[in-house]
């Protein structure tokens, strides 16, 4: 699946995407993702305890 998706990057954007690299970019995009939501679920929490 990975390979494919690589496949179609590279032939969208005419260079040539790696699939480790692919995987690379995969992993950061996914680690901020994961702390955008941990971030907005502690500020909802604060948020949420002084308007108590």
């Amino acid at each position: 699946m990975i390979a494919a998706l690589a496949r179609a990057i590279s032939r969208a954007t005419r260079t040539n995407f790696d699939v480790e690299t692919l995987k690379v970019l995969l992993i950061f995009a996914g680690a901020g993702l994961l702390l955008s939501l941990v971030a907005a679920m502690i500020y909802r929490q604060a948020a949420n305890a002084a308007l108590l």
